[in-house]
């Protein structure tokens, strides 16, 4: 009968120390943008001026040590820069031709305040702002690898 308590109280704790495992950890202090860039961030441009404002859905900025992306509204345009940390300089671009064989150039420029970054994205028809954060933390997703969204975006390796 001992033995048999022995095994429950056994049972119990490794279900215990398991299910801490998969629970978030309690929310820490924000790590300052301009200390720690480096990762992603997401936000919702809003239309300053102008029209055909990428406005309606999640925007994403990922950095690295030695290159950025912006994609606007998630959608399939990527902006390529290379961060600049120690000037905080997080500028990212990325040049088309239209119909008519001209350059239609999009920017993008975002500097750290605090715990987020304040962006501007341009275009010659658009002029909008963005204030990006660092998507929430999903331990139990990342665990399970369902990743879905933001972390799918496609890496170039230039």
């Amino acid at each position: 009968m001992k033995n048999r308590h022995l095994q429950l109280w056994a049972c119990a704790a490794l279900l215990s120390i398991g299910w801490t495992a998969f629970t978030p950890a309690p929310a820490q202090a924000a790590t300052s943008a301009a200390n720690d860039p480096y990762g992603e961030w997401t936000g919702m441009l809003v239309t300053d001026k102008g029209r055909d404002c990428p406005t309606e859905g999640l925007s994403y900025m990922l950095i690295q040590p030695t290159k950025m992306i912006f994609v606007p509204q998630m959608g399939n345009l990527v902006l390529h820069g290379v961060p600049n940390k120690e000037r905080q300089h997080y500028h990212a671009q990325l040049i088309m031709q239209d119909a008519r064989k001209q350059s239609l150039p999009m920017v993008f420029e975002a500097h750290p305040i605090d715990d987020i970054f304040e962006g501007v994205y341009g275009t010659p028809t658009c002029r909008a702002h963005i204030i990006l954060r660092r998507p929430e933390n999903h331990p139990m997703d990342n665990f399970l690898n369902r990743n879905y969204g933001v972390s799918s975006v496609k890496q170039d390796d230039d």
